[in-house]
């Protein structure tokens, strides 16, 4: 069982910290440098996050947990437009990545005003690739009602934001919903909006843990954070891919940065454990700009 950490500090000798992860057994998730600062994401044995916060008190660096790293989230806007888009969208995005979230923001292309908004189906299958997804809508309770049609008939979980109080069965096909979060033209600072926010964060990871219980039932084959590690490991192109995150952990797969059609064959024949990736996986082309879309298979899979 692996905890989830997010360790902050300087540059200097952070080597030590990543020596000491790999001699746990545990795993560097993602790694981002800003000048002289770095923030790594960790997975570590349970038993073993003492030793990391001793050894991060050292470095004079500091470690917290990260309840949704290994995750990916979609943060859906109804439009790409000013009276949609920025603002609480973006705050929401910000703040659910200080809790170790990979997510990616998706306006709709047919989003605008609650008699014509529309949602593809390649907008659908784009947003199901995630692990779950927050709607970011208005402030208007009959706004919302008449929106449902965008999201009652999504596979993942999905977590609605708006402004009124609103019963959960006033939005079928939500698993949640979060109020005090509606279209707000400014940064989401004050007082109210911080516990709306952080109530988010709460809703949010009390789904994804009750995702991974559900997923202990009938786990994957093997982890997806043990193949990310040997996809970096036996895939040489991954190490010329510029994005800060080359490969996204997700709780039953990965998103691989790199084009399908060019490195499907290379991916599948990945060995992890004494298994070959494309016989425990399903390996698809993702919508997001083509990249490789792994979906790792159940044990009972192989029964």
């Amino acid at each position: 069982m692996y905890e989830t950490l997010t360790y902050t500090g300087g540059v200097h000798k952070h080597e030590e910290i990543k020596e000491l992860i790999d001699d746990l057994g545990g795993f560097v998730l993602q790694e981002t440098t800003s000048q002289m600062d770095l923030v790594l994401t960790l997975a570590v044995p349970v038993e073993d996050v003492d030793k990391v916060d001793e050894k991060s008190r050292e470095l004079l660096g500091k470690i917290k947990r990260a309840p949704m790293a290994g995750t990916e989230i979609a943060i859906v806007s109804p439009t790409l437009a000013r009276q949609h888009l920025p603002h609480s969208a973006c705050d929401i995005s910000e703040y659910l990545r200080r809790y170790g979230a990979k997510d990616n923001m998706i306006g709709l292309s047919r989003g605008a005003g609650k008699g014509i908004s529309r949602i593809s189906e390649d907008e659908k299958r784009l947003i199901e690739e995630h692990d779950l997804v927050v709607f970011a809508l208005g402030s208007f309770r009959e706004c919302l009602m008449n929106k449902t049609h965008l999201f009652n008939d999504i596979d993942i979980p999905v977590v609605v934001t708006g402004a009124p109080e609103m019963s959960l069965d006033d939005l079928p096909g939500a698993t949640a919903y979060v109020n005090g979060l509606g279209r707000i033209p400014r940064r989401l600072k004050r007082g109210e909006n911080i516990r709306a926010l952080r109530n988010l964060a709460e809703v949010v990871e009390d789904i994804l843990d009750n995702r991974r219980k559900e997923m202990m039932d009938d786990p994957p084959i093997v982890p997806s954070i043990l193949v990310k590690t040997e996809i970096e490991n036996q895939v040489k192109a991954v190490e010329e891919i510029y994005s800060p995150a080359p490969i996204v952990s997700q709780l039953d797969g990965l998103r691989v940065k790199l084009n399908y059609d060019e490195h499907k064959d290379e991916i599948a024949e990945v060995k992890v454990d004494e298994y070959r990736l494309g016989d425990v996986s399903e390996i698809k082309k993702s919508l997001m700009y083509d990249y490789i879309l792994v979906k790792l298979l159940p044990e009972s899979s192989i029964i």
